[in-house]
């Protein structure tokens, strides 16, 4: 522990474990504050969206926060859970559904922060391997990866898709050719011509809109492949409990499509400091029945939301799809920091064996649909 004038206050930094929910509910003024300290936080780290995950996904007594408090401030933050599995380990909270995963640190005292918090870990690593999945480049927890003295490895994890956070008119000049700039222009037009009309959404609608989102959502993959979490009501609470806070605090906004006064589309992106991201969003099919570029539709407005504001990125998020390659975004990939002491070092060979025998899996896979497998 280490004292420091705070405030014109000599106070200590001291560490703490949490397990409590209410413990948990209660930091919530003092992590917003320290998320918005925290430059390399996403929408993924506040407290209004891991709170609420908790509230819908988490199992009691597996919570585990290790905060680092000085005075009534929070310096850092390692919001964790004790997985389910046969291998005893932490992992961040958040789950599948949130496309980062990171600490929070003060960037006024990052360094020192990270190493209190690393203290902290490496004593809960004695029992337990640390995986911290899909963490982008430049997260934070990447000054506690710095610190670690024991085992510890860097493994891919999920790929990113990013464009700079720019206006639509620089967007489409990003476009291979001059004829692709031409057909996205005239889409363009096109939808003015149509009447689509765009409306943010007011922070005291924001329940009804996101359950307008959702029933879209739901429509637009009738009879197809879908993320099945996204139907599940579990999945429709914590979404509705998250994103009301996060409009208010600005961490969120809700955009309204609308054509002869119908709602035919609705989009959730969500902003941080220097990112912002789409993450979901719902379409009536008779939009693209109208030949209406739904992709184009949401890009434009997304960009609305970045051309200003200090974000430096536009980020697609998870996936490969082709209609985002479509915009020749830089591919960038997620990390997976495994951090371990010497007595639970064995654990880091598991998951590392674990993850190069699913890629070979994928490889395989690819190979054989590539030569034609499964065709008569």
């Amino acid at each position: 522990m280490s004292g420091t004038l705070h405030a014109g206050v000599r106070s200590i930094a001291r560490v703490e474990l949490i397990t409590g929910e209410r413990e948990f509910a209660d930091l919530g003024a003092s992590w917003e504050r320290l998320y918005h300290r925290c430059g390399a936080a996403t929408a993924f780290q506040s407290h209004a969206w891991l709170h609420s995950w908790w509230l819908s996904y988490g199992t009691p007594g597996r919570l585990r926060l290790v905060v680092v408090r000085e005075g009534d401030e929070l310096l850092a933050v390692a919001p964790l859970m004790r997985a389910r599995g046969p291998l005893p380990t932490l992992v961040p909270l958040g789950g599948t559904i949130s496309d980062y995963a990171d600490v929070l640190l003060d960037d006024e005292h990052a360094d020192r922060a990270a190493a209190l918090l690393t203290g902290r870990l490496s004593a809960a690593a004695r029992t337990a391997l640390i995986d911290f999945r899909e963490v982008r480049p430049g997260g934070a927890v990447e000054r506690v990866y710095e610190h670690w003295r024991g085992p510890r490895r860097r493994v891919r994890d999920s790929l990113c898709l990013e464009l700079p956070a720019t206006s639509m008119d620089e967007l489409v000049d990003r476009l291979p050719s001059a004829k692709a700039q031409q057909r996205v222009r005239a889409k363009l037009r096109k939808h003015t011509a149509l009447g689509i009309e765009q409306r943010v959404v007011a922070h005291d609608e924001v329940d009804a809109a996101l359950g307008r989102l959702l029933e879209l959502h739901r429509l637009q993959w009738e009879g197809r492949k879908v993320t099945s979490e996204h139907l599940q009501e579990r999945f429709s609470e914590h979404l509705v409990r998250s994103v009301g806070p996060m409009v208010r605090s600005g961490d969120a906004v809700v955009t309204e499509f609308r054509l002869d006064d119908t709602v035919m589309a609705v989009d959730l992106t969500l902003l941080s400091r220097r990112l912002a991201g789409g993450y979901l969003y719902g379409v009536h099919p008779q939009l693209r029945e109208r030949k209406a570029d739904v992709a184009v539709i949401l890009l434009d407005a997304c960009s609305r939301h970045t051309e200003s504001g200090g974000r430096g990125t536009l980020s697609l998020l998870r996936g490969d799809e082709p209609y985002k390659r479509h915009w020749r975004p830089e591919p960038v990939v997620n990390q997976r920091l495994l951090l371990a002491r010497r007595r639970t070092a064995p654990l880091i060979s598991a998951v590392v064996g674990d993850v190069a025998a699913r890629r070979w899996g994928k490889e395989l896979l690819r190979n054989w649909k590539e030569r034609g497998g499964g065709r008569p």
